[in-house]
This record gives C-alpha cells, sequence and structure tokens, in this order.
C-alpha cells in the first residue's frame, strides 16, 4: 500500500466530505429518527454505485464494496444520531432545526465514511475482500449497534474485523489518540422507587416520609464506591434525578430517584449493583418505608483487539507520524455501543483530533458550542480506508 498516492487520492475528496458534513450538520436528527440522514446517505451511496440496504434497525443503512478478489471482510461503523441541544455555535451551517444539534460529531463521522466509500469503491480493483459500511443509528440513546447486529449487519459475507473512531476536541486535529485494552466502562440505568405513606404536613407521625427516606438512600449510596470498591479499581454512580411530593404541606408517599453506573469490571459492576440494593431496601425499611430497585442494562464496555490495534497504529504513524499518535494513559468511563459490535468481531476504536486551539476550537462534546476543525475528516478518511486496507491485506 503506497501511503503517498492514497494520501492524494484521499486529498481528492476532501472538499466534498467537508461539503457533505456541513449538510449533514444543518439536519440532525435524534436517534431512530435519522430519516433524512438515511435518506440522503442511501443517495450518495446509489451515486457512488454501491450496493446497500436501507431500514436496517429502522434508519441504519448497510453498505458493500466488494474488492478484486474474495478474501476477508472489514466492516467500518458511522454512528448518525444528534443530541437535543440547542446550537449556539453561530456557525454559517448551523442547525436548521430548534433544539437539535450534532454537538457530537456524528455528522463528521457519516462524512467521513462516506468519504471513505467513495475512495474504496473507486479504487475497488486495487484490494481483496471486502468492506462493509455500518451506518448506525441511535448511539446517544438505547443504541443501534444491537439492532443492527439482530438484523444481521454482521453477516452476509461475515465481518472479521470491525473499526470505529469517534472526533475528539481534547487534541489536535491531526492527531489520534490510541488505547489498547480497555477503551470505555459499561452503563447500566438505575431506578429506585421509594414508597412511604402519606400524611398532612402538621401530622408528621401519621405518616411515612418518602423524601427524608429517599435523602437517607441517596446519602448512603455514595459510600459504595469510597468504601466497597478498591481504589483501584473504577466504579462512578452518578444519581441524576430525583422526582416526589405534590404539596409543600402533604407528607410525600412516593419517590423516583433515577441514576447511572459506570464500571470496567464485570465483578465490580456486579458488586455495586448487588450493594446498591442491599442499602436501600436495608435504608428504607429501617424507616418504615419499602423500595423498589431496578436496572436496565446498558453497554458493554469496549475492549480493543490486538491485532486490530496494532494495525490502526501502524497505519497512523505512516499517514500522521509518531508524534502525532498519542497514548491514551486512562480508559472513559464514558460508554459506547460500538462495544456491540466488537462482541461479533474483533475490533477496535480511536479518537480523531478535531481541536484547534488557535481557532478556538476547544468546546467538548455534548456542548452547544461545540465544533471541529474540519481539515480532520480528510485525516479520519485516510486512516480509515488506509486501516481497511491493511487488515484487508495482511489476512490474505
Amino acid at each position: 500500500m503506497n501511503i503517498e498516492a492514497l494520501r492524494a487520492k484521499v486529498h481528492r475528496v476532501a472538499d466534498w466530505v467537508i461539503r457533505i458534513r456541513r449538510e449533514f450538520h444543518q439536519h440532525p436528527e435524534l436517534g431512530m429518527e435519522e430519516c433524512w440522514t438515511s435518506k440522503t446517505i442511501a443517495e450518495h451511496l446509489y451515486n457512488m454505485g454501491i450496493p446497500h440496504q436501507a431500514g436496517v434497525a429502522k434508519t441504519g443503512i448497510v453498505g458493500i464494496i466488494s474488492g478484486d478478489k474474495p478474501g476477508k471482510t472489514v466492516a467500518l461503523r458511522a454512528d448518525m444520531d444528534a443530541l437535543p441541544i440547542q446550537e449556539q455555535t453561530g456557525l454559517d451551517y448551523a442547525s436548521l432545526y430548534e433544539g437539535r444539534m450534532h454537538a457530537c460529531g456524528h455528522d463528521a463521522h457519516v462524512a467521513i465514511l462516506l468519504g471513505a466509500a467513495k475512495v474504496l469503491n473507486d479504487n475497488r480493483d486495487e484490494f481483496s475482500g471486502t468492506v462493509k459500511l455500518l451506518f448506525q443509528p441511535a448511539e446517544e440513546t438505547d443504541g443501534g449497534a444491537k439492532p443492527m447486529i439482530e438484523a444481521g449487519c454482521m453477516e452476509n459475507p461475515i465481518v472479521d474485523y470491525v473499526l470505529g473512531l469517534h472526533v475528539t476536541p481534547h487534541i489536535h486535529a491531526g492527531q489520534i489518540w490510541i488505547k489498547r485494552g480497555k477503551l470505555t466502562a459499561s452503563s447500566d440505568i438505575l431506578q429506585i422507587t421509594v414508597e412511604g405513606r402519606s400524611a398532612h404536613a402538621a401530622y408528621p407521625e401519621e405518616g411515612i416520609d418518602a423524601i427524608v427516606t429517599a435523602a437517607q438512600v441517596i446519602s448512603a449510596l455514595q459510600t459504595i464506591v469510597s468504601r466497597n470498591i478498591s481504589p483501584l479499581n473504577s466504579g462512578v454512580l452518578t444519581l441524576g434525578t430525583i422526582h416526589g411530593g405534590f404539596k409543600e404541606n402533604i407528607i410525600a408517599d412516593r419517590v423516583q430517584i433515577s441514576g447511572t453506573l459506570r464500571t470496567l469490571e464485570p465483578q465490580v459492576r456486579s458488586l455495586i449493583k448487588e450493594r446498591i440494593h442491599t442499602i436501600a431496601t436495608g435504608v428504607c425499611q429501617s424507616m418504615g418505608s419499602r423500595c423498589t430497585v431496578e436496572f436496565k442494562e446498558g453497554y458493554m464496555p469496549i475492549i480493543n483487539h490486538d491485532l486490530v490495534m496494532d494495525h490502526i497504529e501502524k497505519t497512523a504513524v505512516a499517514c500522521l507520524g509518531k508524534e502525532n499518535i498519542i497514548p491514551k494513559e486512562h480508559p472513559s468511563m464514558g460508554v459506547e455501543d460500538f462495544s456491540f459490535f466488537c462482541q461479533q468481531a474483533p475490533g477496535a476504536f480511536y479518537y480523531l483530533g478535531c481541536g484547534n486551539l488557535s481557532q478556538g476550537i476547544i468546546a467538548p462534546g455534548h456542548s452547544p458550542e461545540f465544533r471541529i476543525d474540519e481539515s480532520c475528516l480528510e485525516t479520519g478518511v485516510l486512516l480509515q480506508v488506509a486501516t481497511a486496507l491493511s487488515l484487508l491485506q495482511a489476512v490474505q
């Protein structure tokens, strides 16, 4: 693989990638509502002559690029959904929709994958094997990866390796973050319902105050990470909502608490969930009330596969220079449903720098001021294409 020749091919599509990224940025859609986005992606694939299936897991799309000869299959994934945020960037191509914004760079991910598709499809006589294009809905909500897998996106042909990326303003455009092994956390959604007995506020002895009980539960749960988990392990328990009560002079009979649990180790995940249940029910019982504790399993952790990471790192050094490959010291306690793809095939995920300090592009993802240095798009296309070709060539 000649990197300089490939770089020239990628550069020829760079302006097109920027243009379509801006178009996607103007039309943000929430998870499982990406109808315009899906339709537009399908039109681009049709115009390129790339066979594709739309309506996968409602709004997902799977494209297929077949090389000159049979071989292994590499999948490239991009998430498509936006966030319920009012954009405050002042960009000429800002969101056209009130209260919706591509504030996490998924518009960039889609544009990068379409750019990679264009380069690969125009040069499909130069490689053996197959590249699958996975345009995935709903990463920000309940996760579109799992239903796409259930719909068969990793089959026919079976995917041998899968690659994903995510833009980040924490490093400059032209750089990437990489990490071997554990990269992101698992997640669980937690809901606790405390049930007491209502009474007049002037006669508290006649009731069981669910608000006071809930306050004790919340305080007690804060000891789990600090006193039940080794300081050498990681766990985050955040209680994000509390709802209860009807009026200032009525003792509340019901309070609902919800939160999220993030962990890196399965045994820590199990232990924290067990302690949440034991502590919540015990505190409520001691105060004369009762409670229910419910967990909804979220995403699995991303654990990068060493072989795929070898190819990402080798390719990135050749494309960007060793000085622009930045090791990520610690895993993130954030989550990513790319993890489900990694359970189906060896896969790896890395972070693509999109920041630019001199231009003030520093706002974090999920911020109404989030922007990207658009030069990162060309870098993303180059890395995804080069890594996919590297994997295809290595496994023949």
